[in-house]
């Protein structure tokens, strides 16, 4: 794996910009491969024994992809919507898991580490830089128990919504009065329909 410094700028390319949050990602990716034993994960060998769950979209998550090489296509990135600045680092090799939570009392502290910076977006970069990892971060040793339908690889479950239609993959549908319904038909949508389906020659 690279040093901070170079992954902290590529990181920050490939997001758009630098930011608070891309430190606390950087950091945390490093901090969490580490633990569980992973030094090189986005290149084989080690690109195959990793997920990661992330818990919120924002900054730091585009850093975690970035170093840890993960991705929602290759589905060893998997996207808890908790709202929470964390993620699990789970060594599928190993069944290693441990989850780091970025600390709320950083922000505070990061005066204490980026002294005599005025700007309150560059006194937290160059404090979540300098500060160690127990200021910045909690963590927990976990278990957690990946099922085989969210697995990465090609999906080996499918089956037809009694409800649209849809083809639903990797056991996502949902059993409701005996029937089988993609998640959209059972819950409803996060869109609101304009009007009937149309194929593109109509359309």
């Amino acid at each position: 794996m690279d040093d901070f410094a170079t992954l902290l700028e590529g990181s920050a390319r490939a997001h758009g910009h630098l930011c608070p949050g891309q430190v606390v990602g950087v950091r945390m990716a490093m901090l969490g491969c580490r633990l569980i034993g992973l030094d090189n994960p986005g290149q084989p060998p080690q690109i195959k024994k990793l997920i990661v769950y992330v818990e919120i979209d924002r900054c730091a998550t585009d850093a975690i992809a970035y170093v840890t090489g993960v991705k929602l296509g290759r589905r060893s990135l998997k996207f808890v919507d908790n709202g929470i600045m964390a993620a699990t680092f789970v060594n599928l090799e190993s069944g290693a898991a441990v989850r780091i939570v970025s600390t709320e009392s950083s922000r505070d502290l990061a005066r204490v580490y980026a002294p005599g910076v005025a700007d309150l977006r560059q006194r937290q970069i160059d404090g979540y830089r300098n500060m160690p990892d127990s200021a910045l971060f909690t963590l927990a040793w976990v278990q957690v128990d990946v099922p085989v339908h969210d697995m990465p690889g090609p999906s080996c479950f499918k089956i037809r919504c009694d409800g649209c239609g849809t083809m639903v993959r990797d056991k996502k549908e949902v059993l409701v009065h005996d029937r089988v319904l993609c998640r959209p038909c059972a819950h409803g949508t996060y869109y609101r329909p304009l009007g009937v389906n149309r194929d593109l020659k109509t359309a």
